[in-house]
């Protein structure tokens, strides 16, 4: 719930500098101001399609998702980011465009004043989400990133502008007006990327996590005197899944079923400790084509 809680920060905050960023925009005639509140409305629906996403991703498996549905939580974030991305090749082509006819004259000033609004308002929110997002879920990490990436981009807006702004007041109105589209096509081709959440959507095993776990692994290998072990980890949202198979010789330590589950109690205690509680499966086999 503090999760679903914390988006819909990030959900008001959107609204808040959507609007604001739009009439604004409209106002001083900044195709940069404009794509700011296009960008915030289009975080808007998505914001809400990640608290749905969570709350869904919440409930826990039944009988049609025996897994259940974290899933759900990186879908979220790849459409999330799909969206944007296409948002921003339409800023970047306009952009482009205005660069080649001559820029577009934008009154400085009052976009400097909104440039300093903007920046002030987008570290706040970005600091409440940093805060938030310690211990949160993975949306609520994306989320928080995304503003610390918005404010930090406000910043690198608020230096254009100012530098607009001297510029006009030394009589090179000339050069200003390159300056929005420049922004706008600095912007929006620096917010494009291909999202960390497809790796999730793949199922595909996290790198640093995986080491972290292997480790364990190895150290219970050694102890128990297994010939081998083999570990399988992917992770889809909030759940972690880990599958550990090890090859067993008639030296290892562990021979019956009670020893075997006593290797599993040990493995979840070695987990726990670097602070990993994730869905696990070991399994046993003295014929290594099983596993292999």
């Amino acid at each position: 719930m503090n999760d679903a809680r914390t988006l819909l920060v990030s959900v008001w905050a959107s609204v808040a500098f959507a609007v604001v960023s739009l009439v604004w925009g409209l106002v001083v005639d900044s195709r940069l101001i404009l794509f700011d509140g296009l960008y915030s409305f289009a975080s808007v629906g998505l914001s809400l399609l990640g608290v749905w996403a969570l709350h869904a991703a919440r409930r826990g498996p039944d009988d049609r998702f025996p897994w259940g549905r974290e899933i759900y939580e990186p879908v979220a974030i790849v459409v999330k980011a799909a969206a944007l991305g296409g948002l921003c090749v339409y800023a970047l082509a306009g952009a482009i465009g205005d660069l080649l006819a001559g820029g577009r004259d934008v009154d400085t000033g009052w976009a400097l004043v909104y440039a300093v609004v903007a920046t002030v308002g987008g570290v706040a929110v970005s600091l409440y989400m940093r805060r938030k997002a310690r211990g949160g879920s993975d949306l609520v990490r994306a989320e928080a990133a995304e503003w610390w990436g918005d404010a930090l981009l406000s910043v690198g807006v608020l230096v254009g502008f100012a530098a607009a702004w001297g510029l006009t007041l030394s009589g090179r109105d000339d050069i200003a007006r390159y300056v929005d589209p420049a922004m706008v096509a600095l912007i929006s081709a620096a917010f494009l990327g291909v999202p960390a959440a497809l790796r999730e959507v793949l199922t595909m095993s996290p790198p640093a996590l995986r080491e972290e776990l292997l480790a364990c692994v190895e150290d219970v290998r050694r102890e128990r005197g297994f010939a081998e072990s083999f570990l399988r980890v992917s992770k889809v949202g909030s759940r972690l899944d880990v599958e550990v198979d090890f090859v067993v010789t008639p030296d290892s330590t562990a021979q019956t079923v009670t020893a075997f589950d006593a290797v599993r109690a040990e493995l979840r205690d070695r987990f726990l400790a670097v602070g990993q509680d994730p869905s696990v499966s070991v399994g046993f086999t003295a014929d290594r084509s099983w596993v292999a």
